[in-house]
């Protein structure tokens, strides 16, 4: 558990809610915990002797938190300040004499320090393009014109009246495609065409091309087609409204105006190509983060794929599922992440709670409902620890393995009753959780989705969970390292606390761990496989021919399967907790076949074997006299440098090969059809 802050201050705002201190005190070791009524107001003195300390500082109260940092800037630049909400996600709750012990896990978890986070800028010139259909564009334009370089497209049939000053250019033309971001479009228009100066009751437009090429900062789109991106409200600088609802186009219109400059977001995604298991060879693998990125931010390039960091929303669901950690997300780390689950849940159990359940919620929906149901209704229950992320698509199998080792009888993911987006890695990954929990004897139910919108609906689900005993041996292992090292060691550490640990639990296919079964009369141990696996789970030995496996590093992405030329590998996912510490394994090994002349050590026995038994009496090398034959089956025997020493003193003729029939052409055909039409004729 991370160290406690010297200062806690909790608030009971104004009586509305019981504090515990005695809990946060044993909870938050070391801490010097100061109770108020009215922090924000009568006791703010109170605050201001704790900022001029220079100790550091968690306060339990998010809403007043702009006057507390204003407070604390005028007595401390530098001054180190948390604040953690405990009043809509504890206090404000039916339960309320009860959420002591989750108060002080709150404020426990809170003084985990937050990691750095890389950022990516864009530029914009201000350069629009308005797409749209009729004179609501050039409507649009007209408020526009004085803030931002505007170029209005009007789809055919475009009949709109000419304006009385060009102000801004109005051409005519259909989007084909759209690529970029903000500061950095690219457009293909069909049917483009520039206005006739001397339009008059309508604009008239010139000879039309297609293919022509615009390059924009901004695009708003009113023409009432379908988007142009996949998962258009994630596209930065991309705004599209119903041209029939003049509120949602000033809408647009006044987020446009302020889209110039240069902006900042979140790189949302770490990504390490070297381990990315897409494909070797221009043969394809593993395609996990692909077929799941909605905003297309994914893209393949060559043995690995690519992550466009400015047009990454920052879902991560590509993190989730990569099987090897190539993609890992960042806002925060895996690791993070499960080290503030370690302390909210050792701290909630110091505190003396029992049977926790974690809700990972979003800022956006999430936290609103979470708020509703504490203003409105019944609050969360005492034992519901909430957890806000970034996204609840971006949770994975290593942070609820976590979250269960650690001691949580249940994880809740609380998503919108439908969805703005593909949530179908968090699926998978809840598809992939449940035969592991249930196999170590945890039983089913453990990890589910909450999806609404209804806040009431939400408490009542929390309060449906049926409370369970959680792992009898909680872990308390710190997570460090990078995502599939933290998935393995929290997968481990889950096994050890599980009520019923097994050694070996089947997974279903796609899962991204396993084994792999091997023909072993087929294998000619070529150890293409090898080359192909991007783990290194498949190995060699440089001194015997010889096929070795090490499951743990194993991601079951099937390359190796897809490269074997004899198709002789089967993929079996599985999750066996011995291969950590298990040396890796023998497929196959076979004594290397000794040139006959100088006893030097090339290929394999049955390769050498099967291809002497393929060409003997069947090539035209190989026949003849049986002295000539014998000769020629020996040279197959022999290493590269033996066979051509071998090769130039028997005088063999690489040209003695036997002629070859003639090509048969189309003529040879149809004079053969000829000849069987006169015969079956002259029978008739």
């Amino acid at each position: 558990m991370a160290e406690g802050p010297r200062n806690v201050l909790i608030c009971s705002c104004d009586d509305t809610m019981p504090l515990d201190e005695r809990a946060v005190k044993r909870a938050c070791r070391g801490a010097q915990v100061l109770g108020a009524h009215q922090l924000c107001r009568l006791e703010l003195e109170t605050f201001r002797k704790a900022a001029a300390s220079g100790e550091p500082i968690t306060v339990a109260c998010t809403q007043e938190a702009p006057l507390f940092s204003e407070v604390a800037q005028e007595i401390a630049q530098d001054a180190d300040i948390r604040f953690v909400n405990i009043r809509e996600t504890a206090g404000w709750s039916k339960d309320a004499k009860a959420a002591g012990p989750k108060i002080a896990a709150l404020i426990a978890a809170a003084a985990e320090p937050s990691a750095d986070i890389p950022f990516v800028s864009f530029d914009s010139e201000g350069v629009i393009l308005i797409y749209g259909r009729d004179e609501t564009a050039i409507e649009t334009a007209n408020l526009l014109k004085d803030h931002l370089d505007v170029t209005v497209l009007i789809k055919p049939p475009a009949d709109v009246a000419p304006p009385r000053t060009s102000e801004f250019p109005v051409v005519k033309g259909t989007i084909r495609s759209a690529k970029g971001y903000l500061g950095a479009f690219e457009l293909t228009v069909d049917d483009y065409a520039q206005p006739a100066p001397s339009s008059r009751g309508a604009l008239s437009f010139g000879p039309a091309k297609n293919g022509a090429t615009s390059r924009c900062d901004i695009i708003l789109d009113i023409s009432g087609n379908a988007p142009l991106f996949s998962a258009a409200d994630l596209r930065d600088g991309y705004l599209r409204a119903d041209p029939g609802d003049p509120a949602a186009v000033m809408k647009a219109v006044l987020k446009a105006r302020d889209l110039t400059g240069t902006f900042d977001k979140p790189r949302y995604i770490d990504f390490t190509a070297d381990i990315c298991a897409h494909s070797r060879s221009k043969i394809v693998g593993c395609n996990r983060c692909l077929d799941l990125c909605p905003a297309g931010a994914i893209a393949p390039a060559g043995d690995h794929v690519e992550i466009d960091a400015h047009i990454c929303a920052g879902c991560g669901q590509c993190a989730a599922v990569c099987p090897t950690g190539a993609a890992s997300y960042a806002l925060p780390s895996a690791d993070a992440l499960m080290r503030k689950l370690r302390t909210l849940l050792t701290a909630y159990r110091e505190a003396d709670g029992s049977r926790p359940v974690i809700l990972f919620h979003d800022d956006a929906h999430g936290a609103p409902m979470i708020d509703a149901l504490a203003r409105h209704g019944d609050g969360l229950p005492a034992n519901t620890l909430p957890v806000a992320v970034n996204e609840v698509t971006q949770v994975g199998l290593e942070t609820l393995a976590a979250a269960l080792a650690y001691g949580a009888v249940a994880v809740r993911l609380l998503l919108r009753g439908k969805p703005r987006h593909d949530v179908t890695g968090l699926h998978r990954t809840l598809a992939l959780a449940e035969p592991i929990l249930s196999g170590l004897g945890f039983g089913t139910g453990r990890v589910a989705l909450i999806e609404t919108d209804d806040p009431d609906a939400l408490g009542e689900a929390l309060r449906a969970i049926e409370l369970q005993d959680g792992a009898p041996r909680p872990a308390s292992f710190l997570p460090t390292g990078g995502r599939r090292d933290v998935m393995r060691l929290a997968l481990r550490e889950l096994q050890r606390a599980a009520p019923a640990p097994v050694d070996v639990v089947p997974l279903p296919a796609g899962a991204p761990f396993g084994k792999i079964e091997l023909n072993i009369e087929g294998c000619t141990l070529c150890l293409a496989c090898v080359g192909a696996c991007p783990t290194g789970a498949l190995g060699d030995d440089p001194e015997k021919p010889t096929l070795r496996f090490s499951e743990d590093a194993c991601v079951q992405c099937g390359l190796c399967k897809a490269t074997c030329p004899e198709k002789v590998i089967t993929l079996v996912p599985q999750l066996d907790f011995r291969a950590a510490t298990a040396s890796a394994r023998v497929l196959k090994q076979e004594e290397p076949f000794r040139c006959i002349r100088c006893d030097k050590p090339f290929g394999t026995r049955s390769t050498i074997e099967r291809v002497i038994a393929k060409l003997e009496g069947k090539h035209w090398m190989f026949q003849g006299k049986p002295g000539g034959k014998a000769q020629r089956l020996d040279m197959l025997k022999m290493c590269e440098n033996c066979r051509v020493i071998a090769a130039t003193e028997a005088d063999f003729d690489p040209y003695g090969a036997p002629p070859r029939p003639n090509v048969r052409t189309t003529e040879d055909y149809l004079r053969e059809r000829e000849e069987r039409e006169r015969m079956e004729k002259g029978e008739g």
